[in-house]
């Protein structure tokens, strides 16, 4: 499992280039959507997937996220269900890294050796745990590595050069640098800073290093993964699956998924061209 994430960065640096990564909420509006989407996320070109568990109080994330969550929750989202579309889409995409995001409380509610084990069996290749620090190490990420689940870490701008080695400890896969302090989708970093934090972190690690939070355009995610290993973009997508939902192309519910999907897949499709521009 492992291997997947391995071999998508490794071909992404044959291309000479960086990796592109997109984050999505499992379940929004609905599983039937999420499916078509993850779907038009491969065709557009994307290197790895984010799905996210929706979580009832996601406290990193800024308005956008938040609002997909609380659509995938009203829609009937769970925990399980978001293993069951991660179980889907890998049997029509065996090679296609999919990483799950979110908050440790529905994890711990769903009971940790369950959730390890469903993720595993569903054909997940990591965790991404927004609040579980590494001092919590023993409680979820440590089991999911010996079980084969990479543990990525998010390194923010105010991660100083002692507390790196402590967050890097039990990483795996890729590392995930937070290029602003604050919430998602909001402000963007400076090239310099990322730049910087780059050749920081790269002091401390060989994984490999993406930059995510504040990438909205083509531009800045060609800036961002020309700076570093990757760009992942999930606010900016997020936000047009609302737009689509609040204004619905069709009356029909398949036509207006097919419009949804069109429509995610259009802008993905300019993310990935502007990367491997």
């Amino acid at each position: 499992m492992a291997g997947r994430i391995n071999t998508a960065f490794a071909k992404a640096k044959a291309e000479n280039r960086g990796s592109l990564g997109v984050f999505i909420t499992a379940g929004d509006p609905d599983a039937a959507t999420t499916d078509a989407i993850l779907d038009g996320l491969v065709g557009a070109g994307v290197d790895f997937i984010e799905l996210g568990m929706p979580f009832s109080d996601p406290m990193a994330d800024g308005p956008a996220i938040q609002a997909a969550s609380l659509r995938a929750l009203k829609g009937g989202m769970t925990l399980a269900g978001t293993i069951e579309i991660a179980r889907n889409f890998r049997q029509r995409h065996p090679n296609m890294p999919l990483v799950l995001m979110g908050y440790y409380n529905p994890i711990y509610i769903y009971g940790n050796d369950r959730f390890i084990d469903d993720a595993v069996a569903a054909g997940v290749d990591g965790l991404i745990i927004v609040d579980l620090p590494p001092e919590e190490d023993s409680e979820l990420c440590i089991p999911a590595r010996k079980a084969g689940l990479n543990v990525v870490r998010l390194i923010t701008p105010t991660s100083d050069d002692q507390r790196l080695p402590a967050i890097l400890a039990e990483a795996s896969g890729f590392v995930y640098y937070v290029s602003v302090t604050g919430i998602t989708g909001m402000a963007s970093a400076a090239a310099t800073s990322i730049d910087q934090a780059y050749q920081r972190i790269r002091k401390q690690t060989e994984l490999p290093i993406v930059t995510g939070f504040g990438i909205r355009t083509p531009e800045q995610a060609a800036e961002s993964a020309r700076l570093s290993d990757g760009a992942v973009v999930g606010s900016a997508v997020v936000d047009l699956i609302a737009d689509a939902v609040a204004n619905p192309a069709s009356p029909d519910e398949a036509e207006n998924r097919t419009a949804i999907v069109r429509k995610v897949a259009a802008f993905v499709g300019d993310l990935s061209a502007a990367i491997r521009a």
